[in-house]
């Protein structure tokens, strides 16, 4: 391995093409517009009694420019071997959180090609803007929060919210722990005092999403009615009563969203709930982590329930294609909660919409929700004022095209990348025989305007 990775970056005029966007402002550093991963597959040994992990990565990508050098994102952790169509690279370096990988020969534009990156080391989390995410270890096993910047600190990746590849995984533990991870359980298979278990997500997945937990937990099917997906809850003993109680309505709460957003875009949705007191639940695809702090029936625990299972729809089957653009997971995934609140029988979803105007009035009026920063970008603002940015759009809208419009919506992007522009040309289209109806004239003062808009 050598130090040496200042080569020349090709021809000055190479550009990516208009589907692969920049690195993103709010997360420099991360991501590369030079090629495009469409596949990770997975591989590691991990210890829990030392945190320690042996990682191998196999990533099958495609170049949009061309490419002297390859860079990943990969921190934390060691870079012990590379090869790149199957033939090892002498210089590959590392600095900071980015993995630079000089080829024997450059590749040029419309270049398939392969990646093989054997690692290892002590995985944590990274600190930055939004606190500690990625791999973190908890009293008893191992919690991975991803967003928005946390995969490179277990698996080398080109981390941008709009690079989507499809992922296997083959995790491989100390016997008596239940690994999971996206997607399907494909098989699982034990020697001696170590258990391997593969799982498969196909559908696409930005890097961000994915996710490995690992715990003492029991796995339980929760009760629901077909033809919904199957619904699985992962706790410890101690905890897979109040988990279960606390998911009762769950079931509800997909038949609710399926109607409203289509069809779920997942084959199964698992809620894991770690032994660890959370500050807060998060999303990954095709599952979402809890604590047991939250496992209660009133509402705040419960629009949590719903939030997270919303994200399924709004974060990951369609991401946004850029930070800036957040309040289209965050702004859904909220005004969700008050979908469920009006369909569960509790508050109108107008009424939730009052109470959080009236608590926007107080707070400062300094955030651009349609671009918040990458320090604000989790601020509550961005979540309550999307949501009243859709609530404007439903009441001009009316119900009946209003959910015709979330329909279209996860079904003509579903698995791809979207911008606030191919939300507001579907409101648009969608809209069409409304007089006057303007997806933009509405949006952009909720959105780019600092002063609050009136309640709609």
């Amino acid at each position: 391995m050598t130090a040496d990775h200042d080569q020349a970056q090709g021809p000055a005029n190479a550009a990516a093409p208009a589907s692969c966007p920049l690195p993103d402002p709010y997360t420099p550093g991360h991501g590369s517009a030079s090629y495009e991963v469409s596949r990770y597959e997975l591989y590691l040994d991990y210890r829990v009694s030392t945190n320690r992990m042996s990682g191998h990565a196999a990533i099958s990508a495609r170049s949009f420019a061309f490419l002297d050098r390859i860079v990943l994102n990969l921190a934390g952790l060691r870079a012990l071997k590379v090869q790149v169509d199957g033939q090892r690279v002498q210089r590959f370096s590392q600095r900071g959180n980015q993995l630079i990988i000089i080829p024997a020969r450059p590749l040029p534009a419309g270049t398939d090609f392969s990646l093989d990156i054997r690692y290892d080391g002590a995985p944590g989390p990274l600190r930055g803007n939004w606190g500690e995410v990625g791999w973190e270890e908890l009293t008893d096993g191992v919690l991975v929060a991803g967003q928005p910047t946390g995969a490179p600190s277990w698996f080398p990746c080109n981390d941008h919210p709009s690079q989507k590849a499809s992922f296997g995984f083959t995790i491989t533990t100390d016997a008596n722990y239940r690994v999971i991870c996206n997607g399907v359980l494909v098989s699982r298979h034990a020697k001696a005092s170590r258990e391997t278990w593969v799982f498969e997500q196909a559908e696409p997945m930005a890097t961000y999403l994915a996710t490995v937990q690992i715990g003492r937990y029991d796995l339980k099917p929760l009760a629901f009615q077909a033809p919904s997906p199957a619904q699985y809850v992962a706790a410890t003993p101690a905890h897979m009563a109040a988990a279960a109680a606390a998911l009762v309505r769950q079931g509800e709460m997909m038949k609710t969203f399926e109607t409203c957003f289509g069809p779920y875009p997942f084959s199964t949705y698992t809620v894991v709930v770690a032994d660890d007191v959370l500050e807060i639940p998060l999303e990954a695809q095709s599952l979402s982590v809890f604590g047991p702090n939250h496992l209660n029936q009133q509402w705040d625990d419960q629009r949590l329930i719903a939030h997270e299972l919303a994200h399924q729809w709004f974060g990951n089957s369609l991401t946004a294609s850029s930070w800036a653009d957040i309040w289209l997971h965050e702004g859904f995934a909220c005004y969700a909660e008050w979908i469920w609140s009006e369909a569960s029988g509790d508050l109108p979803a107008a009424q939730r919409a009052a109470a959080a105007w009236q608590g926007l009035v107080i707070q400062p009026q300094d955030l651009l929700v349609g671009d918040p920063s990458p320090e604000l970008m989790f601020d509550d603002r961005v979540y309550k004022r999307g949501a009243l940015a859709l609530h404007a759009v439903r009441q001009a809208a009316g119900d009946t095209l209003f959910f015709e419009l979330l329909r279209a919506w996860a079904r003509s992007h579903r698995y791809g990348s979207v911008t606030t522009q191919d939300f507001m040309d579907t409101a648009d289209r969608t809209c069409a025989g409304i007089p006057g109806f303007s997806a933009g004239s509405i949006l952009t003062p909720w959105l780019y305007g600092t002063a609050l808009p009136a309640l709609p």
